[in-house]
């Protein structure tokens, strides 16, 4: 698949742009590997956790109201994994030992993001339209009832509804 060698090729430039980069990855939202450079780590079991933990942050950032999904870093005791939003449908997972430099981690991660997106895009059929502007993200849908988005413990606010213009209620 053509995807799949640009999106590794963007993977291995990676490498070279951030020191202290220990792996790479990159799949779709639902945990589908598009490609990897992950020696070491099983890519199909990263690619896994990396969907699930994306799950959660999305729903923390709706509980918290702030916002879509951008990116996420943890760091344990021997370095850090930071997954990058990369367009509506795919992320972008890095692993990098505790001595990296962040702020490039961050700065090179954002921007293969954009490039793994334009990519997938591309390839999907979703390429960029004749002005040069990038596809417009379809909302996502959900098939969980109302009530499911509402954070765990909190009940639901009821609002008074307002009377409508030249009618009575």
């Amino acid at each position: 698949m053509a995807v799949e060698t640009d999106v590794l090729d963007e993977l291995h430039r990676l490498r070279t742009r951030i020191p202290r980069l220990t792996g790479s990855l990159a799949a779709t939202v639902d945990g589908l590997v598009l490609a990897h450079d992950v020696p070491e780590t099983e890519p199909e079991g990263l690619a896994a956790l990396t969907a699930a933990a994306l799950g959660v942050a999305h729903r923390m950032a709706d509980a918290a109201a702030r916002g879509e999904f951008r990116e996420l870093l943890m760091r344990g005791t021997e370095g850090y994994v930071a997954t990058y939003a990369a367009g509506p449908t795919a992320v972008l997972t890095l692993l990098a030992d505790g001595r990296v430099n962040v702020g490039r981690l961050h700065l090179e991660g954002r921007r293969s993001g954009a490039r793994i997106a334009d990519l997938v895009a591309t390839h999907v059929g979703l390429g960029r339209n004749r002005h040069g502007d990038p596809p417009r993200t379809p909302e996502p849908r959900t098939t969980t009832p109302a009530d499911a988005a509402r954070p765990i413990g909190t009940l639901p606010v009821r609002t008074p509804q307002r009377p409508q213009p030249g009618g009575h209620r």
